[in-house]
């Protein structure tokens, strides 16, 4: 099941991926992705907790975010 978002940038599909348990989803949020390297990139400046805030503020889904900082062998590849 894929679930659209209302902006058509946030809808653009980038490459599959493949999570864990081989199933495969598409990228349909771009604007999310980009959030989430941004955060990633600064935690080894900022810190996990400045990095989380963003996230946070940004309105990034808690389980998106607590999935990337806290499990990074978690997200997805590319």
């Amino acid at each position: 099941m894929m679930i659209m978002n209302e902006s058509a940038e946030q809808a653009s599909l980038a490459p599959a991926s493949v999570e864990a348990g081989g199933v495969r989803r598409q990228r349909t949020d771009l604007r999310t992705r980009d959030l989430v390297n941004q955060a990633v990139a600064s935690v080894p400046t900022l810190g996990l907790q400045r990095a989380a805030e963003f996230l946070a503020t940004m309105n990034v889904p808690a389980e998106v975010a607590v999935r990337v900082l806290v499990y990074p062998n978690r997200r997805r590849a590319g």
